[in-house]
């Protein structure tokens, strides 16, 4: 799945029917959670936290814009924080399956569905920005509402999208894509706020201001203070004392964890606070993190600890949960605090089931889960046998120049095993999508125009599922011949039986391309379909 996030804000923090209404209009996509709705009366601004599939984040996200525009007048809205819209601005974050640049054209299309079938102007900020000057939220807020209508009429702040007139009722939308932000405080064994505050000047970015000798800040010949930079790039940070706590935090925003990690942040904060004669005893993540910045801590610390990292996804968050402290504070639990996993919760899949139950299932009359899903939990469970294989070399007296070769095998085996398992349920979700456009009634010649061609679209994604399953299987294929030649010699029983799943798999996908090319009409993309799935047999055998 193309996972992202949406964090719409609206100029509205104190009728709570509007309130209500607005957080009524995401709760009605099914397939996108709402999250968290956060409102201020002083502020009187609500912010929105909701994630999903992209499509359908951004169908919510327009929804949110089109009931805020109809239940909130800017013309009598008054509030503490900055604003320039009904809907002021609306950020779409990537979490995961998804690149930046997706994000950026997805961004656009809501902006232009906005200005076009709202009225509303748009301007576009951070990576969808069109210009240097439109980057920043702040430099659009310029002014706010009250200022906008002089505003937009100036050539440089024309909008991106929408009507260039202004719009009394609804004002104006700023829509873009900016980096997932991670909440992110590292626990001391102090009380001091000062001790704190100096940690968190020399890891943040923006550093601290530079002193002479008689600590008078030094300046530039602009008058500007002169800063010696922090240690951790993306990174914005200060020191607290929490009361209920009874201690010293270093609260730190991530703005881009690629860049900057949790536990790259956490060490620094560790060698920091030893220079200072001071521990750091654990730390806690404010609202939601993406699995990924779990999982890469987790493998960097088996890797400082000399094991193999290629471990599966509950034992990395498990490691990443114990060495960062997480729950030094209060509980840190994977499904409530894990966007994914706070996705996936009540989910129904064959990946949740037992063996016996899978088998059993497998057993019945019912024409899914068949060959498809089974092809794709035999390359899964090859996958699995890949990686233990792999970590099973790692550390092995004698195999030391394999060592690095086979930490990133068992990575990329954990990887393809757990795709491979996202296909054991894909494979049954295609079928019943099949079935369930041949049971569309065909009464008049619309509905089976309607029918006949939704029965070709989803007969192709049923090839094309299998197909995927033959590409994966393939990969694990490659990397069971690998660990075979080069691999604990004491596991070359797992290595072939690894070697001889991937095949079955692979064969067994292309069974299930077949029968469904069967029933396609000839097109490119079924010529497409059957020259891949031909080119990957031909390789296996």
């Amino acid at each position: 799945m193309r996972i992202i996030e949406c964090v719409p804000n609206i100029s509205e923090g104190r009728d709570k029917s509007i309130i209500n209404s607005v957080a009524d209009s995401v709760r009605n996509i099914i397939g996108v959670k709402l999250l968290d709705v956060d409102s201020g009366e002083a502020t009187n601004r609500t912010v929105f936290t909701f994630v999903g599939e992209a499509n359908l984040v951004c169908e919510a996200a327009f929804r949110l814009i089109e009931t805020a525009s109809r239940l909130i007048d800017m013309k009598n809205q008054k509030g503490e924080h900055p604003r320039i819209g009904a809907t002021d601005v609306c950020p779409l974050i990537p979490i995961s399956g998804i690149l930046i640049e997706e994000c950026i054209q997805l961004s656009k299309k809501l902006a232009e569905r906005v200005g076009s079938e709202l009225g509303i102007p748009v301007y576009l900020y951070e990576h969808a920005a069109t210009s240097p000057q439109r980057k920043n939220l702040a430099d659009i807020r310029k002014g706010e509402y009250e200022g906008l209508s002089e505003k937009i009429k100036l050539p440089e702040w024309k909008p991106d999208y929408g009507p260039t007139i202004f719009n009394s009722k609804s004002g104006a939308t700023v829509i873009g894509v900016r980096d997932f932000l991670i909440a992110y405080n590292v626990n001391l064994n102090t009380t001091d706020q000062k001790l704190a505050n100096e940690i968190a000047f020399r890891i943040r970015e923006q550093g601290r201001a530079k002193r002479d000798s008689d600590g008078n800040i030094l300046r530039n010949k602009n008058g500007e203070s002169i800063k010696i930079p922090g240690t951790l790039k993306n990174v914005k940070a200060v020191g607290w004392f929490i009361k209920e706590y009874n201690q010293a935090q270093i609260s730190i925003n991530l703005t881009n964890f690629k860049i900057t990690p949790p536990h790259v942040a956490f060490e620094e904060c560790v060698k920091e606070a030893n220079s200072h004669g001071l521990r750091v005893t654990g730390s806690e993540i404010i609202g939601l993190i993406p699995k990924e910045a779990m999982l890469i801590a987790g493998r960097y610390f088996l890797e400082k600890q000399g094991k193999s990292p290629g471990l599966p996804e509950k034992n990395l968050i498990e490691i990443a949960i114990q060495s960062l402290g997480l729950s030094d504070i209060s509980l840190f639990e994977p499904n409530k605090k894990i966007i994914e996993n706070v996705l996936e919760e009540n989910v129904s899949s064959l990946n949740n089931l037992t063996v016996r139950q899978f088998v059993d299932e497998l057993s019945t009359d019912s024409p899914a889960p068949g060959g498809g899903s089974a092809a794709a939990l035999s390359g899964s469970i090859a996958a699995g046998l890949v990686a233990m294989v792999a970590n099973l070399t790692v550390g092995k007296k004698g195999y030391e120049s394999v060592f690095d070769e086979m930490k990133n095998i068992s990575i990329s085996a954990q990887k393809l095993k757990d795709e491979l398992l996202l296909l054991v349920d894909e494979d049954t979700n295609a079928f019943n999508k099949l079935m369930e456009a041949i049971r569309l009634p065909k009464k008049s010649e619309e509905e089976i125009n309607k029918r006949n061609k939704l029965i070709e679209e989803t007969t192709l994604y049923a090839s094309e599922v299998p197909l995927r399953t033959m590409e994966k299987s393939f990969e694990v294929l490659s990397l069971a011949k690998i660990v075979s030649e080069k691999g604990n010699k004491n596991s070359n029983s797992d290595a072939g039986v690894a070697i001889l799943l991937s095949r079955s798999a692979i064969k067994g996908g292309a069974m299930n391309v077949e029968i469904n090319l069967k029933e396609l009409q000839e097109s490119e993309q079924k010529k497409t379909i059957q020259n891949k799935m031909e080119n990957i047999l031909q390789k296996t055998n």
